[in-house]
């Protein structure tokens, strides 16, 4: 185990170009779409299943109905006071009235609040990221050269002249919502699948799981976690973010420890059908594995007792992303899935936590205050935990022939 650890300290760490550093505090400054702590929480879970040595604590700091410039009167309660490092500003759809307010008025307000923004967050020594908006259901086509994109394209324009960091959330998640019409062309109305409510502006689930890999991907994540590749016969590794040792070859297969720096993130059994509109396998999540110059046929990978599935000789040798695989569709496959599964419930949880600490002292103040700061305790306690079910260990692979 200890000489398994050395070998881990000499892996150079790779992608450290993502934006959230150790110590940060992410607030998510924004309307409803924000408040609704839908990509909020898919944007936490990915970053301590990816980073898990660096300490980012996330605030949610939406609140619906607001605006560009409406939000400033609460930029200190809400963000400054919650000891953000980091926030993200995403605006624009409740700044023209859901359109009827789309006129120049109404974008020099929103072109205001983005600067003024900006300017506060640089006096207190905050590193503003300027978002747009989500998309709404308008159809990509006309919505690409709409008002909306237009004036945050202007927003986004005027934070890169002022310094401020920048993610286009809106084209990104065209990408998804142009796959998702073109299979609804096609689909019989109980097949069609829907990023958006009956309103047209708030979110489904899939909505705002495509606005969380927008944004993630704009804060820099990579599309490798790792990759391990081995050959039995030389007994050697080639490794990116892991290390590997007590390579074994045997009865035509091979046994190996694996100990990353980072995981994959997994959302548990049937999300996976959102990957079918998501590129999150290839874009977000490559936990590789290759093993070259294996006898032709067919082999059972389990790792740490696990079922991770079947692979014949010939994928093996082109190399596997596992993040998701499994023996079967209702569990989780290797333990980096169920430990990402656990680290899902632990975000959930301190949503929650969250959540009952904000309805107890915006409804409830005259009882005092006991309770929140028994919350604020109990959230501690749960950051924690998540870090410690994120943290990789070392892992043994078996990948046995199929007789």
């Amino acid at each position: 185990m200890r000489s398994l650890l050395l070998l881990l300290a000499t892996v150079s760490l790779a992608h450290a170009e993502y934006a959230l550093r150790d110590g940060d505090t992410l607030a998510f400054l924004g309307d409803s779409i924000t408040a609704a702590r839908g990509y909020t929480k898919v944007v936490e879970h990915y970053t301590l299943m990816r980073y898990p040595d660096r300490k980012v604590r996330f605030v949610n700091a939406g609140q619906g109905g607001d605006t560009a410039n409406g939000c400033l009167q609460r930029l200190e309660r809400d963000v400054f006071a919650k000891g953000a490092t980091v926030v993200t500003v995403a605006f624009g759809i409740n700044d023209i009235g859901w359109g009827t307010k789309a006129d120049d008025e109404h974008k020099k307000l929103y072109l205001d609040g983005i600067r003024t923004i900006i300017a506060r967050c640089k006096e207190k020594k905050v590193r503003p990221i300027i978002c747009s908006p989500a998309i709404t259901a308008e159809g990509p086509d006309t919505a690409e050269k709409g008002y909306l994109q237009t004036m945050t394209d202007e927003g986004l324009a005027l934070a890169n002249s002022l310094g401020a960091e920048t993610i286009d959330l809106q084209r990104g998640m065209r990408e998804v919502q142009r796959r998702v019409l073109d299979h609804n062309s096609k689909a019989k109305p109980e097949d069609q699948v829907k990023m958006h409510v009956k309103d047209g502006i708030h979110l489904e689930d899939l909505g705002q799981m495509a606005m969380a890999y927008a944004m993630i991907k704009g804060l820099g994540a990579p599309e490798d976690v790792s990759s391990a590749t081995l050959d039995p016969g030389a007994l050697k590794a080639e490794t990116q973010g892991c290390a590997v040792s007590a390579i074994e070859a045997k009865d035509g297969g091979l046994s190996f420890t694996r100990l990353d720096q980072g995981l994959p993130v997994n959302f548990g059994p049937f999300t996976g059908l959102q990957y079918r509109w998501i590129s999150i396998p290839e874009g977000i999540n490559r936990y590789q594995l290759a093993v070259k110059n294996l006898p032709a046929g067919e082999y059972q990978i389990t790792v740490d007792g696990r079922d991770v599935g079947k692979e014949n000789a010939e994928s093996l040798s082109r190399g596997v992303n596992i993040a998701s695989k499994t023996g079967s569709g209702w569990f989780p496959g290797g333990p980096w899935d169920a430990q990402s599964c656990v680290v899902k419930e632990l975000v959930d949880a301190r949503d929650k936590l969250s959540e009952a600490k904000r309805l107890q002292g915006e409804l409830l103040a005259v009882q005092g205050d006991a309770i929140p700061k028994e919350i604020t305790k109990q959230d501690d306690l749960l950051v924690e935990l998540q870090r410690q079910a994120a943290k990789p260990r070392p892992y043994h692979f078996t990948i046995t022939p199929v007789k």
